[in-house]
């Protein structure tokens, strides 16, 4: 059985099943593979190389869509982002909420530049979700000026001042927001309440193998107690494994961020699974929301309850 992951916070517990030997338990020989996005992930898990992933929600819903055979296990983590921005826009947001992109323009003369991962990532439909039905002041091309920032760079591109804002998840906002002039706009669980980031996705093959989907899911739970109660050791593990600049200390104090919420019951984001799928449609990277049935596997979870 290959795991895949996309070495990013939300898929803590990846991180703590790796380290803690958990993958051990799995009746199963567990080999693990690491993709640097969602997109590369969709290839492999399409193409049969990989036969379970940790990765994002709308990356489930594109193999969904493609019709590839296959289920959500266990949700990874929700209301995992932060809108951050410059302490001028997070004041004028403070005072003017639903006028601050109007405003904004009136006095500088441009829209807010916001920076954000592609169209249809997961960040990117939370973003749209705020600005054109939370907060209701338009289309999103109509009310900001969107790049393409991905996450890692989104701290340097807010620091040089080539943007405004961005939708960002730990441990980088928990960076941002310690630096003098920025601060937090919005979290994401004020937007769209219990919002899904990231999941543990199966192929039918493992699904249809009901003790290893039981005892991946049984070793995914138990990660996410593990979670809960050591929540340093956790955030050790995560550092260990993505590398790429996030230390240990920051990932220790991310995990005190509200943006840090850990679950494993997939039941509890399917409400907001299906109002994102709308988005993701919209967008254009589904050509229709998919429906719960054909995107979740409730049974390996629901049996070890």
């Amino acid at each position: 059985m290959t795991v895949a992951y996309v070495p990013i916070y939300p898929n803590i517990q990846h991180y703590v099943m790796e380290q803690e030997g958990y993958y051990e338990e799995v009746p199963a020989e567990v080999s693990i593979e690491r993709f640097s996005s969602g997109p590369s992930v969709v290839k492999a898990f399409a193409s049969g190389d990989v036969d379970v992933a940790l990765f994002g929600i709308t990356p489930a819903m594109v193999l969904a869509d493609k019709g590839t055979d296959a289920g959500i296990l266990a949700a990874n983590s929700r209301n995992g982002f932060k809108v951050m921005g410059t302490t001028e826009l997070a004041e004028l947001y403070e005072q003017e909420e639903t006028a601050t992109f109007e405003r904004f323009e009136e006095e500088h003369g441009r829209k807010v530049r916001f920076g954000a991962p592609p169209d249809g990532s997961v960040p990117d439909i939370v973003l749209r979700y705020w600005i054109q039905e939370d907060l209701n002041v338009g289309e999103i091309e109509s009310v900001i000026n969107k790049s393409k920032v991905p996450p890692a760079k989104a701290v340097q591109t807010i620091q040089s001042g080539d943007i405004d804002a961005t939708i960002i998840q730990e441990p980088f906002a928990t960076i941002i927001g310690q630096e003098d002039g920025f601060e937090e706009l919005v979290w994401s669980g004020n937007i769209l309440e219990n919002h899904p980031v990231t999941v543990l996705f199966a192929n039918q093959r493992v699904i249809d193998d009901s003790e290893v989907a039981q005892s991946l899911v049984e070793q995914h739970t138990a990660a996410t107690e593990f979670t809960a109660n050591s929540p340093d050791m956790a955030a050790t593990h995560a550092a260990s494994v993505i590398g790429s600049g996030v230390s240990e200390q920051l990932a220790t104090k991310a995990m005190d961020s509200r943006a840090s919420a850990f679950i494993s019951d997939p039941h509890a984001i399917t409400e907001q699974t299906a109002t994102m799928g709308e988005f993701v449609a919209n967008v254009g990277n589904i050509e229709t929301p998919v429906a719960t049935e054909d995107l979740f596997a409730f049974s390996p979870y629901d049996a070890i309850q």
